[in-house]
């Protein structure tokens, strides 16, 4: 078979999965025909198959390709800048899309999709990344940023900027979140205190700290776990006892 018969090949496949995506949607697709799909639209004339089977093992997940920086992507036979440049694109898309579909919502009917944007934009960093949500009075969900990165303690993660960052939102309310790059899911000790001072600040300026949110293989919220409530009567004792 020449270049051209291959090339017709690859073309007829592609449009084949296209036509079975706009029909049906991503039902019945499996990850390594995602991939290829997405690989296309860096190389439309290119054969993508083998290079997604070829990211399918490496990686060893969908999400986890995904996630890859672009220089490991290229690593792999048959992708190349257009191609890795295809997918880190797509990944970009979907975090922002997430982020700007909660913008408005309020979080309690919410709170899913508020874990489904810090999964996404956190989950495979190799550093940790602390986000900041904020509130208006009815915890309508008015905008998010990443306040810092780094190891994150009291140290790195200003309350006093935070703060700030809230009033100009008109914040009333915040609700933090940040990434374990071990994956593990239990709130460190320095976590712990970092809420609770944060929590202390919030209630000086009369705003509230709803959650802390930590993203590792899974989901940790302090709310659903009634940690949030257990740093709250430790604050609330500790203001009551220097009140004295």
């Amino acid at each position: 078979m020449d270049k051209k018969q291959w090339q017709n090949k690859g073309a007829g496949h592609r449009g084949r999965l296209r036509d079975r995506f706009l029909e049906q949607g991503l039902s019945g697709f499996s990850d390594s025909e995602v991939l290829e799909l997405l690989l296309s639209f860096g190389t439309p004339r290119t054969d993508c198959k083998e290079p997604a089977r070829q990211l399918l093992e490496k990686f060893g997940s969908f999400s986890k390709v995904i996630e890859a920086p672009l220089i490991a992507l290229q690593e792999t036979k048959g992708v190349g800048p257009k191609n890795s440049f295809a997918l880190h694109f797509v990944q970009r898309v979907a975090s922002y899309y997430l982020k700007e579909r909660l913008q408005g919502k309020r979080y309690l009917h919410s709170s899913r999709e508020v874990i489904d944007y810090l999964v996404h934009s956190m989950r495979g960093l190799k550093k940790e990344v602390f986000t900041v949500i904020y509130l208006d009075s009815s915890h309508g969900i008015i905008d998010s940023e990443v306040v810092a990165e780094g190891t994150l303690n009291v140290n790195t993660v200003y309350p006093r900027e935070i703060i700030s960052r809230a009033l100009q939102f008109h914040a009333a309310a915040l609700i933090i979140g940040h990434n374990h790059p071990s994956g593990s899911l239990e709130p460190s000790p320095q976590d712990i205190r970092l809420t609770k001072t944060l929590w202390l600040v919030c209630h000086h300026m009369q705003m509230q700290l709803l959650d802390h949110i930590i993203i590792g293989d899974g989901s940790y919220s302090f709310a659903d776990n009634g940690l949030m409530q257990s740093i709250r009567q430790d604050c609330i004792t500790a203001i009551e006892s220097i009140q004295r």
